[in-house]
């Protein structure tokens, strides 16, 4: 169960003024169609597409010691983002290495001189198959690979998850007839509940049924996603520039990288948009608190805390019960309006559920904002001019 407090920590008259834009996006967000059909995931993935990403997992997990995910934004870090909520409770049978988030040669040499006498299994992921980062790092796993395995071996050890249609890494999967998984035409950074991300989570133990589930029964809550929205553009316009993500459980760090790309790439645009930034207390409060405090007044919190937590005690203290208890006198000592989200406990059906509500929410307040929530052209330049001078 997951609990949304907006009313403890602040203020929020004033909702009801968004009541006709509210309307307005609620009868587009209705037809599921485009891009917005992420929002009813079972038209983005198929029953059989998931019995066969279950399938290929458990081959995955009985052939090789490292599984090798190559991918960048939305390609690599939501999987992440959940693989880590999860690693320390699920048995480790295989190690899951990501790669191809930058041009890091170090990080690269480091992983091909790990790897050499391991068994490897590799996806590469790319929704428009023509990434540069992703392309350059799996040219060169691809040549380590056919150094290491025959043909035959390769088509069951190289897994490629891109769109169907075009670019480079359809091809190469085409004419090598290597495993293919199909990415749907929705924005990348949407589409971590398709195989994009289900693939690695599955492999990891992560159940994606389970998060499929809560996914789905997220949409219960679809007026929360709302409240959350006109919460964010109402804050915004009063000034409040920068929202801090602000965790009490290490295992959301890599979460709350997935909210930052998220939030960035959908709303960033027409020199406007909140900044997101990842907070994780309570080490940040020795660094970050004097500023929240008493500096400038920009910044809002959204927390995300898991009540129940396995525990250890400490001179008969819980220190569940501490982490409990400082969440709770962080915000009220903020000087900054705080968005209180409370999950009893970590699971799959509470994570898919909140996937739901932050993805939504996000695209909901895109469109209150008059942008397109699903283009990120910003990033396109750096692109552009990386290519030219390669």
């Amino acid at each position: 169960m997951i609990k949304y407090d907006f009313k403890t920590f602040m203020d929020i008259d004033g909702i009801n003024d968004y009541n006709l834009y509210i309307h307005k996006i609620k009868e587009r967000l209705k037809k599921e169609e485009g891009p917005d059909k992420f929002i009813n995931i079972d038209k983005c993935i198929t029953d059989k597409e998931i019995d066969k990403i279950i399938r290929v997992s458990k081959f995955i997990k009985n052939n090789c010691d490292v599984f090798l995910v190559i991918g960048v934004g939305g390609s690599y870090m939501g999987s992440k983002a959940i693989v880590s909520l999860f690693e320390n409770k699920l048995k480790k049978d295989i190690e899951i290495i990501y790669t191809g988030y930058s041009f890091d040669s170090n990080n690269l040499a480091n992983i091909l001189e790990y790897i050499k006498n391991k068994k490897v299994i590799v996806n590469v992921i790319s929704k428009s198959g023509n990434t540069l980062e992703i392309n350059y790092t799996f040219s060169k796993v691809l040549e380590f690979m056919k150094d290491k395995y025959s043909d035959k071996e390769l088509r069951k050890r190289i897994i490629v998850t891109t769109n169907k249609k075009t670019g480079k890494l359809l091809n190469i999967a085409k004419k090598n007839n290597y495993m293919k998984f199909n990415i749907p035409d929705i924005s990348g950074r949407y589409s971590l509940l398709t195989a994009v991300g289900l693939l690695p989570m599955a492999v990891s133990g992560v159940d994606i049924i389970k998060l499929l589930e809560g996914y789905r029964l997220g949409a219960k809550n679809i007026e929360k996603c709302f409240i959350y929205a006109v919460i964010r553009d109402m804050l915004y316009k009063d000034g409040k520039k920068i929202e801090a993500f602000t965790i009490y459980d290490e295992r959301f760090i890599y979460f709350n990288e997935w909210l930052k790309q998220l939030f960035a790439e959908t709303q960033g645009k027409k020199k406007s948009g909140i900044f997101p930034i990842s907070v994780f207390n309570t080490r940040d409060m020795h660094s970050l608190g004097q500023y929240f405090n008493e500096g400038e007044n920009i910044f809002f919190s959204t927390v995300i805390n898991v009540v129940n937590n396995k525990d250890v005690k400490i001179l008969d203290k819980s220190l569940n019960k501490i982490n409990n208890i400082a969440m709770l006198n962080i915000a009220k000592s903020y000087k900054m309006p705080s968005i209180i989200i409370n999950m009893d406990r970590l699971n799959e059906k509470n994570i898919g559920n909140l996937i739901y509500f932050f993805m939504v929410s996000c695209a909901i307040g895109g469109y209150l904002m008059g942008i397109n929530p699903y283009n990120q052209p910003g990033v396109n330049e750096y692109k552009r001019l990386i290519r030219e001078s390669i």
